[in-house]
């Protein structure tokens, strides 16, 4: 027997990898690493019951839903450790929309 996994759940781990990406455009430098932490948390949830709702399968477990909140944080917060946050991708989604320079006069 061979486990497989649906379209739905691969595109969840996907989705997974890029939130703290996402988590670091819509935060700044300044905000709590507690409060990007939560906002991640809580964009997983969403991931993870939507991916659980998009499954084609035997209709909608919410223990399923759970387990892939729990995969989708664990994998964001390696994904952001292990490779947004090294290679400078975390820090440069946090600059954009940033004011950078002087005010004219000051």
């Amino acid at each position: 027997m061979q486990p497989t996994l649906d379209t739905a759940y691969w595109l969840g781990l996907a989705i997974g990898v890029v939130l703290p990406v996402l988590v670091g455009l819509v935060t700044t430098r300044v905000t709590r690493s507690g409060t990007k932490a939560v906002l991640l948390l809580a964009l997983t949830a969403l991931n993870g019951f939507l991916v659980e709702l998009a499954n084609p399968g035997d209709g909608y477990q919410v223990g399923s839903a759970v387990v892939l909140w729990a995969v989708s944080f664990g994998t964001g917060v390696l994904a952001h450790f292990g490779l947004w946050k090294p290679t400078g991708v975390s820090a440069r989604a946090q600059d954009v929309g940033a004011k950078h320079g002087t005010a004219v006069g000051a």
